[in-house]
């Protein structure tokens, strides 16, 4: 497996006096992509705002082989880019602008952008099919067309390391399959894509499945083994069974 984009050690988190996270140890590799799953409550979102640097934690978090707190701010946000649940940005704000934020990272302090950022803006857009609706306002826009532009967003850091919380919320079916064609293409560039998905047939198109249950991992590792496809399983108390159809690896749903 390829060395570490980010790696977790001894990871707790404690809410209202209930353990959210307990000694989670994760090595999440380079240059693929990696999907984080489990039941409701499992902890999967708090464990992506933590590696994300979002939330404090007990325990150690290592990007690209360095501690995430000796990271300077703006290197960090160059290296790693964030797509959260429920963002959004001002309303009045253009597409093709809310797309330029993610550029923000690459800019001299009120700098005009350079034409670098414009070139990362609309590949980003383009790659989310937004670019033809640029000039229109970000609160004229459809649930799933703003989920698009706010992963164009995140695109346009161009970051080796991408973190998503749920980035398929809103989206049909076919803009789904979308943004499995983007994953793959990043992570064919050397990328390293991380996600926490709830679409379970999706999240088994990944290279690595990490499968959380309470608090504590369960299992991590490939997503076609064996091993990880009955834990997934018992996680979810036997109410959906992995079956290969057409080359793949697809959750069906039981009674």
């Amino acid at each position: 497996m390829n060395a570490p984009a980010l790696e977790a050690r001894g990871l707790s988190v404690t809410l209202g006096g209930a353990a959210i996270l307990e000694g989670i140890d994760l090595a999440l590799a380079a240059g693929r992509w990696t999907s984080i799953v489990g039941p409701n409550g499992a902890g999967k979102s708090t464990l992506l705002k933590i590696l994300a640097g979002i939330l404090p934690c007990h325990g150690q978090v290592h990007l690209l082989g360095r501690p995430l707190h000796k990271w300077p701010r703006a290197e960090r946000a160059r290296a790693m880019s964030w797509l959260g649940q429920g963002e959004t940005a001002a309303d009045d704000l253009t597409v093709y602008d809310v797309a330029m934020l993610g550029r923000l990272p690459h800019q001299p302090w009120l700098a005009p952008p350079s034409d670098a950022d414009r070139l990362a803006v609309e590949e980003a857009l383009r790659a989310t099919q937004a670019w033809s609706w640029r000039e229109r306002a970000l609160g004229a826009l459809s649930g799933g067309e703003r989920q698009r532009v706010l992963l164009a967003r995140a695109l346009a850091v161009q970051a080796q390391v991408l973190l998503m919380d749920e980035p398929l919320a809103n989206l049909d079916p076919p803009h789904q399959a979308d943004w499995l064609a983007l994953v793959r293409d990043l992570v064919a560039a050397g990328r390293t894509v991380i996600s926490v998905l709830h679409e379970i047939s999706v999240a088994l198109h990944a290279d690595d499945l990490v499968v959380m249950q309470q608090g504590r991992i369960r299992h991590y590792g490939p997503c076609a083994d064996p091993p990880a496809h009955r834990v997934l399983e018992q996680v979810f108390d036997n109410r959906i069974a992995i079956h290969p159809l057409a080359g793949q690896w697809v959750a069906l749903h039981l009674p």
